[in-house]
């Protein structure tokens, strides 16, 4: 039986919003430090990225705003908070290139899509956004319904 090796991640999590409010300009994935708890309901797809941004502290970048619910069988001491901030792993090259870019007026770190990976790690991509005018907006809507 072979392998198919374009096969679809498990769990998928988007954020539709990201691509509507923001005009993505380079993307990268991200590993993300999760305790017992977050990992399971991220396997079971109880988290969303409606209003996740990343940003820096301390020459780390964190994701703010990132929902993962809490484990339905965990018990009240050991479980997560669900909004807490969370921090994410990328190359040092990366995080200098993503902090430089972030100084430039009117760029953002928007997350858009939460997965499990084939070795089966929770990954986050991220990417560099500038924001999009109403009008832009309206223009996307058009496209669309064409």
């Amino acid at each position: 039986m072979a392998k198919n090796k374009d096969k679809q991640p498990r769990v998928q999590i988007n954020n539709k919003r990201a691509t509507f409010d923001y005009e993505l300009l380079e993307q990268y994935d991200a590993g993300i430090v999760l305790v017992g708890t977050e990992i399971k309901s991220i396997r079971a797809g109880k988290a969303s990225l409606q209003d996740a941004y990343c940003y820096f502290s301390g020459g780390e970048l964190y994701v703010r705003g990132m929902n993962v619910a809490t484990y339905f069988w965990a018990s009240a001491w050991s479980s997560h908070e669900p909004l807490r901030d969370r921090k994410l792993l990328l190359t040092r090259r990366e995080l200098r290139h993503l902090a430089q870019a972030v100084k430039v007026k009117g760029l953002t770190i928007v997350a858009t899509r939460l997965y499990i990976s084939d070795n089966g790690y929770a990954k986050l991509h991220i990417a560099l956004a500038k924001g999009k005018k109403e009008f832009d907006k309206r223009a996307t809507i058009k496209e669309k319904d064409i």
